[in-house]
Formats: C-alpha cells, structure tokens, sequence
C-alpha cells in the first residue's frame, strides 16, 4: 500500500522499494532524511506550477541527488553531483528505464548545484532542484502550506540540520577541492578550512596559456 505524505504518494514499486534500501544503506539520517524531503517538496512544488512528473523517477532524483556525498560513492575525484547521477543512471537502467529516462535523472542530479538552467529543463530535471533549493536554501518555503511543512517534518525531521548538511557537504568534497569551481560549493571548503585557496575566473584568463 502507497505511503502518503503531505497528500504526495509515494510509489509502492519495486524500483521505489530498492531506491529506498539503497539510500537507506548508505547514508546516514540527515541525508536519508533530507533526500526524501527533496523528493516531497520537489512533487509538491511541481503539482503548484502544473507541471507532470514522473513520480518514479522524481524519488530517484531526490533520493539519489547527495549519494556521491557518501562513504561508498564519494571516491572519485569528479564532482559529488556526477557520482550520484552515474548511480542513478545505472540504478534505472538496470530497472528498465529508458535511456532517455535515466538521462533526465542524471541532468537532474548533475546540475542540482546550478542554479536556474534545471528550472528550464523537462519536469523530472526541474522537481529536483525544486525540492533541494527548499529544503537546503528555504526559497520560496511560503509555497509550501504550514500543514504541508509540518507533515513532512514529522515524516523525515531535521534536527540541527543546517550544520549537518554543511558537514556532509565538507565530508565529501574536501578531498576533491577543485571540483568545487565554478559552482557554489567552494563556499563550504572555505568555511570550514580558512587555508582553502578558491580558483578565480578571471585570474584563470588573464593567466592562461595564450600570449595576448
């Protein structure tokens, strides 16, 4: 039988089911928790705006979203958001999904730290970073009803979670400092390592290769 949240079913599917032991595996509870809210708020923001998700593969994007965060996904040295969109992509091809499908969820994933450009992508692409840019930044958190907040709160909590999401983010990328350019989490290395040298764009141009 379908568990609903804050009027968002969500799919009792084996492809759900095996998301959600996965994620439960292997996260810890701030991003278990924090991954299921991405997916609840995600829904709800894209039912606001008309928008026909797929619900499936909207609960793989959201739960999927931080996995390269983790201990077992975050070994590579390309950027956290890639790790998880390769798994997620793998995940929904070896459930049937089209290539097309999964393509979606890894955008999705790939680009959840980019603000904008999701928003202008297809639904599934979009529900994401709906969802991420709630509960992580509180944009737009007025769309969302007292009722609806509380409930999902109830479901998935959020104890401390402002410092234990920055904590996460720190874990996994502070061995791979140079994926963090270009996109907003270089902020995080340098609030938590005041040696952190950030890359500068202009700098990058002014000092390449090229002679002029």
């Amino acid at each position: 039988m379908s568990e609903t949240i804050a009027g968002i079913a969500i799919p009792d599917t084996r492809l759900v089911r095996e998301a959600t032991e996965l994620v439960r595996r292997s996260a810890d509870d701030t991003l278990f928790h924090h991954s299921r809210r991405v997916f609840l708020w995600g829904m709800l923001k894209s039912a606001a705006r008309g928008l026909q998700v797929d619900p499936e593969l909207a609960y793989v994007g959201g739960m999927f979203h931080d996995l390269g965060l983790t201990q077992g996904y975050r070994g590579s040295e390309q950027r956290f958001e890639i790790d998880g969109a390769d798994a997620a992509y793998g995940f929904l091809r070896d459930h049937g999904r089209s290539d097309e499908e999964a393509r979606n969820v890894w955008l999705a994933i790939a680009l959840h730290t980019t603000p904008e450009v999701p928003l202008h992508l297809a639904p599934e692409v979009a529900v994401v970073t709906l969802g991420v840019e709630t509960d992580v930044l509180g944009f737009e958190l007025e769309q969302i009803t007292p009722q609806q907040r509380a409930d999902v709160v109830a479901a998935h909590p959020r104890p401390d979670f402002k410092n234990r999401i920055l904590r996460a983010f720190n874990d996994g990328m502070a061995h791979r400092p140079q994926t963090t350019f270009g996109t907003m989490n270089d902020d995080v290395l340098a609030h938590f390592d005041p040696t952190f040298q950030r890359q500068d764009f202009v700098t990058i141009i002014r000092e390449n290769a090229w002679p002029e």
